[in-house]
């Protein structure tokens, strides 16, 4: 697929602001562990639990998972940012970069956008520009003076649970959660099919978002955590709003003739199940797979095990002569009485592919 035929969508980027810690549980579901990354399947099950309150909930999953065309809305993962930063998991076949005295590239999860920029042109990050923030996992600019800082750090409460008769404590135990420095948080991309289900979607996406701010987002809600500031919408398009990639050909050979144009993969920044219209080269591009399972939080039973499924996870970078759309998956244990959907909608940038580094 040429880059010229990929059609720009519109699109709208989310910052949330929390206010209060936030518990994303990990697939191990430890308590003493936590998520950085609050995935798209956990925001696009939260969004329904907002339309629900909203009374739009029938609509909506008519208009996304239980629809029988593509989903007129897609959510990406949820990655961290700092002032004007924005964070990312980067494509798989660039990162980590060859490794060098100064900086461990491995260590960093996320990159900054503009860093993922000079790498998917083929462009180098020079060693002294940057450094590995261990407390977020998060790749920091060098700057001259003042604190380098990731946007958030990982840590451990104390909590007790309180027998409601006695008063007494009879379960102590700690829990791990995200605490986030000033003028830093997370963001996302909100994908629409087209400029019609913008017009749809727009305003009921943003509703459910500020509901959620009040509301929260993963774990441990009761105690006031998962919350933020009323939140922050910017409009735009995709890709450009996200990554503005170059696809010039190779530089000139011996010879003076240039290099081949590269073709154009796929970069993940949600998690992915293929749907059956999906042509992806599997035996291409450079991928990794989730396993992602949880509980159930629904009116007509609660806390009931999701079947558990496997999905391909952010960062990856997939071959396809088209962009990938995803699809929603039924995850309810057997008899349960509704649908419970694992929504696995690509959200995915065009990058050049000139295979792995």
């Amino acid at each position: 697929m040429s880059p010229e035929a990929v059609s720009s969508s519109p699109a709208m980027l989310v910052r949330l602001r929390p206010t209060s810690p936030w518990r994303l549980g990990p697939d191990c579901g430890s308590r003493d562990r936590v998520d950085p990354v609050c995935h798209s399947d956990t925001l696009y099950s939260a969004v329904c639990s907002a339309f629900e309150q909203l009374g739009l909930l029938p609509d909506w999953l008519q208009a996304t998972a239980a629809g029988a065309g593509a989903s007129e809305v897609r959510f990406s993962s949820c990655f961290p940012f700092v002032g004007e930063t924005l964070f990312a998991i980067p494509p798989r076949h660039v990162w980590p970069p060859p490794a060098t005295s100064k900086v461990r590239w491995k260590g960093a999860r996320f990159v900054p956008l503009a860093a993922v920029e000079r790498l998917v042109a083929g462009a180098a990050l020079s060693e002294d520009n940057w450094v590995v923030d261990g407390a977020s996992g998060c790749l920091l600019p060098v700057v001259p003076r003042g604190n380098l800082r990731g946007p958030f750090r990982t840590v451990t409460r104390p909590a007790a649970a309180v027998d409601r008769l006695s008063g007494g404590a009879i379960e102590p135990h700690a829990t791990a959660c995200l605490e986030f420095c000033e003028g830093a948080g997370l963001w996302l991309v909100v994908a629409f099919a087209s400029e019609w289900a913008q017009e749809r979607w727009l305003e009921p996406v943003q509703a459910a978002f500020r509901l959620l701010a009040d509301s929260g987002i993963g774990g441990e809600r009761s105690r006031g955590w998962g919350r933020s500031s009323s939140p922050e919408f910017e409009p735009g398009c995709l890709p450009g709003m996200i990554l503005a990639p170059s696809f010039e050909p190779a530089p000139a050979d011996e010879t003076g003739v240039p290099g081949p144009q590269p073709e154009t993969a796929w970069w993940l920044l949600s998690l992915f199940s293929p749907a059956e219209s999906d042509q992806v080269d599997w035996q291409r591009g450079q991928y990794a797979l989730a396993g992602r399972e949880g509980r159930i939080e629904s009116r007509a039973r609660w806390g009931e095990l999701k079947r558990p499924i496997r999905m391909v996870a952010e960062g990856s970078v997939l071959v396809a002569g088209v962009p990938p759309a995803g699809a929603a998956r039924d995850v309810a244990p057997e008899g349960f009485p509704h649908p419970v959907y694992r929504a696995g909608f690509a959200v995915a940038i065009p990058i050049p592919y000139r295979g792995a580094a």
